[in-house]
């Protein structure tokens, strides 16, 4: 099984903290002036945003009446597992959101991402990569993309472990016909979305132009679904460069929704004919692109 992310595991040692807290009868006030600590660091570490001491953690279990020894392991098993952050080598190179998001990717039990512009991350080629990080950086090169690579990869191992989650992708048309890389590195691109939808708990829907305007077009997200008493987290990754994150689940019900309405207006029988087209048109008007210009793609 898939060694659960130290961001989920926070989340899940918060979310059991509250309960422990709620059952007592105490409040955040009280506990943190039992604790003798700031009211804000209670509240901190119930949102889950930083972590807590061994020594700090069984003191507060403590007061919550806990001190049955395997009721206290359980907690520090929390404890100690939330501090083990995957992707811990790229914490230079990646911002923090996208870590935080792929340490809740290793954990969720389903996983959907919408995605109106580009091929989602976990399908992408290497040529297709290179391309989209030159796009939006294009003074990152040498070792620090090959890095950016290097990530890459070790995600979409994911898709073949065992104890995956089971992975929605949709994308819009708009994405398969946008030549990132140039026609050949389109090409293989678009083949490979062909494989991965034959994959074991992997399904790829195309919503076709045909369709209009639709409630898609306000944006990509990504939606993840746990096992447990973990609540859904929700992604949104805007075009700033900015992430957000929530777990609201008024966000959540309503993103879920948009989900399904987009799968509704993505036939899953017309994926092949519309990537076969998205191919076909690429030898229509041969182009060459600044990356193949300069021999990026080769």
């Amino acid at each position: 099984m898939v060694t659960p992310g130290a961001v989920v595991q926070r989340q899940q040692l918060r979310t059991e903290l509250k309960k422990a807290r709620t059952k007592s009868g105490l409040t955040q006030l009280q506990v943190a002036e039992r604790m003798d600590w700031s009211p804000s660091k209670l509240i901190r570490i119930e949102a889950g945003q930083v972590g807590i001491s061994t020594n700090d953690l069984r003191a507060l279990v403590r007061e919550y009446g806990i001190t049955d020894p395997e009721k206290v392991e359980f907690f520090l098993s929390l404890a100690r597992a939330s501090r083990k952050m995957p992707y811990r080598e790229y914490r230079g190179l990646l911002a923090k959101p996208f870590l935080d998001l792929l340490s809740y990717e290793t954990s969720a039990s389903i996983v959907r991402t919408y995605q109106p512009l580009l091929i989602p991350g976990l399908l992408q080629t290497e040529e297709y990569s290179r391309a989209v990080n030159l796009a939006f950086a294009p003074d990152v090169a040498g070792d620090r993309l090959d890095r950016l690579i290097e990530v890459r990869q070790q995600r979409q191992e994911l898709l073949e472990s065992d104890g995956r989650p089971e992975f929605f992708f949709i994308i819009d048309e708009a994405a398969l016909h946008r030549w990132v890389g140039g026609p050949r590195v389109m090409r293989g691109q678009l083949n490979q979305l062909k494989e991965m939808a034959a994959r074991p708990g992997v399904s790829i829907q195309v919503v076709p132009f045909r369709t209009g305007a639709h409630v898609g077009l306000q944006g990509p997200f990504v939606l993840l679904e746990f096992d447990g008493d973990i609540d859904h987290i929700l992604y949104l990754e805007k075009y700033t460069g900015e992430s957000v994150f929530s777990d609201a689940p008024e966000a959540t019900a309503m993103y879920l929704e948009r989900f399904w309405e987009l799968e509704r207006l993505a036939p899953r029988e017309e994926l092949h004919r519309l990537v076969d087209n998205a191919i076909e048109g690429l030898s229509e008007q041969p182009v060459t692109t600044p990356q193949e210009e300069v021999g990026v793609m080769t």
